[in-house]
């Protein structure tokens, strides 16, 4: 039982890992007057590299949530040697260069670094104004999009050749094309679907799930009244025609606060990611080899 517990905690510290090279990157692990011959804030000191005591609360509290108890004295001591060994183990992984060599390290710092700089960004909550006027000028970004009413005929390509399936959805478009109505015409030379489209105006997705995505496509770029030419999908032949088209319309902003919201404070941390990328490349010396770079 005793092992089954610290393999969870050991997992609940790896699930932590990011946390620590986050504070590592941005050098928070801890400083400031000593304590108790501790720097302020911290739990412990591992090769001069402080361990956050606050870090260390977040870790014991998740293992007490795990175990849905609380911990005593002798177990909190058993937490902080597992962060002890891992700060042990990530100093030496510093040491030989896994930081730099090895890719999985690589990214997990530039992610923790980025989600940083973008927490720093969103901490502070938009007010009313500031979401409305986002909401107005980045009208794309909540604009519905636009539905289709659509007629369509099926011909199966199960039980018959596939020559006979393609020539009798051709003589449908042709017929529908000379002012046929296209129900009428999909009766007399087409089959039933296996579902059948749901009447009135839908949106795209809506097609792509039952004619699949060609069809949809196809319907996409018909003007009303217009016939498509025979469409391949799974089963056999579609031939569709555009009845009613919608344009899509902007989200009312009352309708969609939280997504405005959402938006907004995204918005905020890319803008801070790009300034920060931007002072860093200012602060620092940057040599590309152009030959190499430009030969084929």
């Amino acid at each position: 039982m005793g092992e089954d517990r610290d393999r969870r905690a050991l997992g609940l510290l790896g699930a932590g890992a990011a946390l620590g090279i986050a504070l590592a990157a941005w050098g928070l692990a801890g400083s400031g007057d000593a304590v108790g011959g501790l720097p302020e804030g911290a739990i412990a000191v591992v090769n001069q590299q402080p361990l956050s005591a606050e870090a260390f609360e977040r870790f014991a509290a998740a293992v007490a949530g795990e175990r849905r108890s609380q911990l005593g004295a002798d177990e909190r001591r058993r937490l902080l040697e597992r962060m002890i060994d891992e700060e042990l183990l990530f100093q030496r992984g510093l040491e030989l260069g896994l930081a730099r060599h090895e890719p999985t390290a690589r990214r997990s710092i530039v992610s923790a670094l980025i989600a940083s700089i973008a927490s720093d960004a969103e901490a502070d909550e938009p007010d009313e104004a500031a979401l409305r006027a986002f909401h107005t000028d980045s009208r794309e970004r909540f604009t519905r999009p636009g539905r289709l009413s659509v007629e369509v005929a099926f011909v199966s390509a199960r039980g018959r050749a596939e020559n006979e399936s393609y020539e009798r959805a051709s003589e449908i478009a042709r017929r529908a094309r000379a002012g046929e109505p296209l129900p009428d015409v999909a009766s007399a030379l087409g089959d039933v679907p296996t579902a059948p489209l749901p009447a009135g105006l839908l949106p795209v997705e809506t097609l792509r799930q039952y004619l699949g995505p060609t069809a949809a496509v196809a319907a996409e770029r018909l003007e009303a009244g217009e016939v498509s030419d025979p469409i391949r999908g799974v089963g056999g032949y579609h031939v569709v025609r555009l009845v009613e088209r919608t344009e899509g319309a902007v989200a009312p902003f009352d309708e969609v606060r939280n997504q405005v919201r959402a938006e907004y404070l995204r918005s905020l941390g890319e803008r801070a990611l790009a300034r920060a990328i931007d002072d860093l490349r200012a602060d620092s010396t940057i040599r590309i080899d152009d030959a190499r770079l430009d030969a084929p």
